[in-house]
Protein backbone atom coordinates (compact mmCIF):
# COMPACT_ATOMS: atom_id res chain seq x y z
CA UNK A 1 0.00 0.00 0.00
CA UNK A 2 1.34 3.42 -0.97
CA UNK A 3 1.93 5.92 1.83
CA UNK A 4 -0.77 8.54 2.30
CA UNK A 5 -0.04 11.85 0.62
CA UNK A 6 0.39 14.75 3.05
CA UNK A 7 -0.13 18.50 2.69
CA UNK A 8 0.04 21.41 5.11
CA UNK A 9 -2.92 23.78 4.89
CA UNK A 10 -3.72 27.09 6.52
CA UNK A 11 -5.03 30.60 6.09
CA UNK A 12 -2.67 33.59 5.83
CA UNK A 13 -1.71 35.52 8.95
CA UNK A 14 -4.11 38.45 8.69
CA UNK A 15 -7.06 36.37 7.51
CA UNK A 16 -9.71 34.77 9.72
CA UNK A 17 -11.83 33.21 6.93
CA UNK A 18 -12.35 29.62 8.07
CA UNK A 19 -15.10 28.17 5.86
CA UNK A 20 -13.11 27.74 2.64
CA UNK A 21 -10.19 26.36 4.63
CA UNK A 22 -12.39 23.70 6.19
CA UNK A 23 -14.03 22.81 2.86
CA UNK A 24 -10.65 22.43 1.16
CA UNK A 25 -9.40 20.26 4.04
CA UNK A 26 -12.46 18.02 3.71
CA UNK A 27 -12.05 17.81 -0.08
CA UNK A 28 -8.39 16.84 0.23
CA UNK A 29 -9.14 14.28 2.94
CA UNK A 30 -11.83 12.70 0.80
CA UNK A 31 -9.29 12.49 -2.03
CA UNK A 32 -6.96 10.48 0.22
CA UNK A 33 -4.65 13.19 1.53
CA UNK A 34 -3.56 13.57 5.12
CA UNK A 35 -4.11 17.25 5.90
CA UNK A 36 -2.23 19.11 8.61
CA UNK A 37 -4.63 22.02 9.00
CA UNK A 38 -3.13 24.99 10.83
CA UNK A 39 -6.39 26.94 10.65
CA UNK A 40 -6.78 30.68 10.29
CA UNK A 41 -4.48 33.61 11.04
CA UNK A 42 -1.37 31.47 10.53
CA UNK A 43 2.02 33.24 10.45
CA UNK A 44 4.38 32.04 7.75
CA UNK A 45 6.80 30.83 10.44
CA UNK A 46 4.10 28.39 11.62
CA UNK A 47 3.93 26.86 8.14
CA UNK A 48 7.73 26.42 8.24
CA UNK A 49 7.51 24.80 11.70
CA UNK A 50 4.81 22.43 10.48
CA UNK A 51 6.98 21.45 7.53
CA UNK A 52 9.85 20.68 9.92
CA UNK A 53 7.47 18.38 11.84
CA UNK A 54 6.15 16.85 8.59
CA UNK A 55 9.07 16.81 6.12
CA UNK A 56 7.20 14.40 3.81
CA UNK A 57 4.60 17.08 2.99
CA UNK A 58 4.11 17.51 -0.74
CA UNK A 59 3.12 21.16 -0.48
CA UNK A 60 2.22 24.04 1.77
CA UNK A 61 -1.21 25.40 0.84
CA UNK A 62 -2.04 28.94 1.96
CA UNK A 63 -5.44 30.52 1.52
CA UNK A 64 -6.17 34.21 1.63
CA UNK A 65 -9.57 35.77 1.14
CA UNK A 66 -9.02 39.25 2.54
CA UNK A 67 -6.72 40.36 -0.30
CA UNK A 68 -3.59 40.83 1.84
CA UNK A 69 -1.65 37.69 0.84
CA UNK A 70 1.39 39.62 -0.38
CA UNK A 71 1.84 41.39 2.96
CA UNK A 72 1.23 38.17 4.89
CA UNK A 73 3.87 36.33 2.86
CA UNK A 74 6.51 39.07 2.86
CA UNK A 75 8.95 36.84 4.83
CA UNK A 76 8.84 34.01 2.27
CA UNK A 77 12.13 35.01 0.57
CA UNK A 78 13.94 34.97 3.93
CA UNK A 79 12.51 31.59 4.91
CA UNK A 80 13.40 30.15 1.51
CA UNK A 81 16.97 31.50 1.81
CA UNK A 82 17.25 29.87 5.25
CA UNK A 83 16.24 26.51 3.76
CA UNK A 84 12.74 26.59 5.20
CA UNK A 85 9.64 25.90 3.11
CA UNK A 86 11.52 23.72 0.63
CA UNK A 87 8.39 22.13 -0.83
CA UNK A 88 6.06 23.93 -3.22
CA UNK A 89 4.10 26.81 -1.71
CA UNK A 90 0.68 27.17 -3.31
CA UNK A 91 -1.49 30.21 -2.61
CA UNK A 92 -5.12 30.63 -3.52
CA UNK A 93 -8.18 32.71 -2.84
CA UNK A 94 -8.96 36.39 -3.23
CA UNK A 95 -5.44 37.73 -3.56
CA UNK A 96 -5.92 41.47 -4.01
CA UNK A 97 -8.04 44.31 -2.74
CA UNK A 98 -9.90 46.17 -5.46
CA UNK A 99 -11.13 45.39 -8.92
CA UNK A 100 -8.97 43.87 -11.66
CA UNK A 101 -5.81 43.58 -9.56
CA UNK A 102 -5.54 39.78 -9.75
CA UNK A 103 -2.83 39.72 -12.44
CA UNK A 104 -0.69 42.16 -10.44
CA UNK A 105 -1.29 40.21 -7.23
CA UNK A 106 -0.32 36.97 -8.94
CA UNK A 107 2.90 38.48 -10.32
CA UNK A 108 3.87 39.92 -6.93
CA UNK A 109 3.27 36.59 -5.17
CA UNK A 110 5.36 34.71 -7.72
CA UNK A 111 8.13 37.30 -7.28
CA UNK A 112 8.05 36.61 -3.52
CA UNK A 113 8.72 32.94 -4.16
CA UNK A 114 5.25 31.42 -4.23
CA UNK A 115 5.43 28.44 -6.59
CA UNK A 116 1.83 28.42 -7.82
CA UNK A 117 -1.16 30.74 -7.51
CA UNK A 118 -4.66 29.28 -7.86
CA UNK A 119 -7.93 31.08 -8.36
CA UNK A 120 -10.09 27.95 -8.46
CA UNK A 121 -10.01 25.33 -5.70
CA UNK A 122 -10.99 22.69 -8.28
CA UNK A 123 -7.49 23.06 -9.74
CA UNK A 124 -5.77 22.04 -6.49
CA UNK A 125 -5.71 18.25 -6.71
CA UNK A 126 -4.72 18.19 -10.42
CA UNK A 127 -1.95 20.66 -9.57
CA UNK A 128 -0.72 18.50 -6.68
CA UNK A 129 -0.78 15.48 -9.00
CA UNK A 130 1.26 17.35 -11.60
CA UNK A 131 3.88 18.39 -9.02
CA UNK A 132 4.30 14.85 -7.73
CA UNK A 133 7.57 13.24 -8.80
CA UNK A 134 7.10 10.60 -11.45
CA UNK A 135 8.10 7.12 -10.31
CA UNK A 136 9.95 4.98 -12.84
CA UNK A 137 8.31 1.62 -13.47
Amino acid sequence: MAPQRLVILGVAESDAHAVANRLIAMHLSQAGFEVVNLGTCTPLADFAAALRRHPAAEAVLIGSLNGHAHADLRDLPVLRAEGELRCPVIVGGNLAVGVDRSADARRRLLELGVDRVLTDAAELIPLLDSLRPKVAV
